[in-house]
């Protein structure tokens, strides 16, 4: 369940959620009425499922959606969407670090534990990266180990390589 997310939400506010058929399988997004907050890969392993409580709101996503569309299509290189991280000080300059690494491109664990002023920190910098509610938005499929190897990522190893391979296709 994602009863933590209920956390992320304002008290009062409710918690809308959407599917988004795309080329890696089913996504959910979720989020209040102004920000996203979770872009989950339902068909994972431990894939978390919408709260009771929650309001299914396809209308409520359309902005979203079609950035997403337009992403998997090749068309947009970086995104618009208002989104709301969470997480320390040093996981929130992770994640913002990482819109900075550019479509099509890839980036060592250590350059940006580098870029982030923290160069010993590139264990943590991974640990930031698997606490990423918003991946694609937040793109850690585009930070690999120093050897080239692809390293971890929440929606399994396979989704990080369609994902590095979409955006080499359309650079």
């Amino acid at each position: 369940m994602i009863s933590k997310y209920k956390k992320l939400m304002k008290k009062g506010s409710i918690t809308h959620y959407c599917y988004l058929n795309s080329p890696l399988g089913k996504l959910i997004l979720a989020g209040d009425k102004n920000f996203l907050i979770l872009i989950e890969f339902p068909d994972k392993k431990r894939a978390k499922k919408p709260d009771k409580g929650w309001l299914y709101s396809p209308s409520r996503f359309k902005p979203e959606c079609d950035e997403l569309i337009r992403y998997f299509q090749g068309e947009l290189k970086k995104f618009s969407i208002k989104c709301h991280i969470t997480g320390t000080a040093f996981q929130k300059k992770v994640l913002n670090e990482l819109k900075k690494i550019p479509y099509g491109q890839t980036m060592s664990y250590s350059d940006v534990a580098d870029r982030i002023d923290h160069p010993r920190a590139c264990r943590a910098v991974g640990s930031a990266n698997g606490k990423n509610r918003l991946p694609i938005i937040f793109p850690c499929h585009r930070v690999i180990s120093n050897s080239g190897k692809l390293g971890g990522f929440s929606g399994g190893l396979s989704i990080k390589r369609k994902l590095l391979e979409l955006e080499l296709e359309h650079v």
